[in-house]
């Protein structure tokens, strides 16, 4: 048994179960805190890692949505849970095309890690921007923002609910023995349908938070917020909790800590907390149907044309994975959402964008 795994038995034998939310909590902070878990040694692999063309086409997407707004003199150009940089790096590379974008840009990294904040920092030493790193969005600066957040709210703890003849229960964390099992605590929660017995319902309440803030910022001082995930059109019910480790599968009980842990996330429910805010959502789409729309097949056949063939090879593979249906594909399971300042319209990617299609004609 883990360190962590001991502590994690030791705060349960103290006060009792846990919401399932406060489990997340400690074993996501912990897990970041004390790895790089991206790659093929690591646990899972994002989009910016299978390709340079993701970051490259949110690099013009970025770029076309500063146009949009104005072109300020100065924003702040924001990605949310960072990764390794990776993203930023090649969403930086692809923005040279476009002149008065870096120079107006300040690139402001959220990112709690150590561990990815050095592997960041190393990253993007090669790029023209010296980052600046926050623990939290309370630090971004006033004025306009685009904000990118790629894989960032499927990694917010939830708390769960479950349906049973008492009423809603929110589902905690025991101990049996040594063995951490599920268990449930009676609540009094509120929602518009009485509930069905078994079915689960989750609360993003940190998410709600964070988008909430920022949706208040961007509609205040102008700019946009890009999320990419895996999730769903809501509202739904079921449980979506689920944890990977070493690009497997893995009971979220069995190694607290040493997993990582995502949820769905629910894209109305992002959407709903934008329009209240008075911003503009644009979309829901899938990822598959976004990328294309930006002109990712473009920009394959053109690094096709100048690779080898077995470079070719692995780019036709990542065009495939990233926009490709089923369970190898990201191209359905990922949804897009873009939720802009009201002065923004014909978001690029989930309405025409023709501007950007002009750019990677001529690259």
């Amino acid at each position: 048994m883990s360190r962590f795994a001991a502590r994690i038995r030791e705060i349960i034998a103290a006060e009792g179960p846990i919401p399932v939310e406060r489990y997340m909590d400690l074993c996501l902070r912990h897990y970041y805190a004390t790895r790089d878990p991206l790659g093929a040694d690591g646990d899972f692999t994002t989009a910016p890692e299978i390709s340079q063309m993701f970051g490259e086409l949110l690099g013009l997407w970025a770029t076309e949505v500063w146009r949009l707004a104005g072109a300020p003199g100065s924003f702040g150009l924001v990605e949310l849970g960072p990764g390794r940089g990776t993203l930023m790096a090649d969403l930086l590379r692809a923005a040279r095309l476009v002149p008065g974008f870096l120079a107006a840009a300040q690139v402001h990294l959220v990112e709690t890690s150590p561990v990815l904040r050095e592997r960041q920092r190393s990253i993007l030493a090669r790029s023209a921007h010296t980052p600046i790193w926050h623990a939290s969005i309370d630090t971004l600066p006033e004025g306009p923002l685009i904000v990118i957040a790629n894989e960032f709210f499927d990694a917010l703890p939830v708390a769960q609910y479950v349906a049973t003849d008492r009423g809603w229960c929110e589902r905690m964390v025991g101990l049996e023995g040594e063995r951490l099992v599920f268990g449930l605590r009676p609540v009094s929660v509120a929602h518009a349908r009485p509930p069905r017995d078994g079915e689960i319902l989750e609360e993003p309440r940190i998410g709600s938070a964070i988008a909430a803030n920022l949706a208040g910022r961007l509609a205040r001082v102008g700019g946009a917020l890009l999320t990419i995930d895996y999730g769903y059109v809501g509202p739904a019910f079921g449980d979506t909790l689920q944890a990977v480790q070493r690009h497997r599968f893995a009971d979220p009980l069995a190694d607290p800590g040493e997993a990582d842990l995502t949820v769905h996330v629910d894209f109305d429910w992002l959407a709903r907390i934008g329009e209240a805010a008075g911003l503009r959502a644009h979309g829901p789409g899938r990822q598959g149907d976004f990328l294309r729309a930006l002109g990712i097949e473009s920009r394959a056949a053109a690094l096709c044309a100048r690779a080898s063939q077995e470079q070719a090879a692995a780019i036709t593979g990542a065009l495939r994975r990233l926009t490709g249906p089923g369970p190898d594909g990201m191209g359905d399971l990922f949804k897009v959402l873009a939720l802009a300042h009201p002065s923004i319209e014909n978001i690029p990617g989930l309405l025409p964008a023709a501007a950007i299609q002009e750019q990677l004609r001529d690259r």
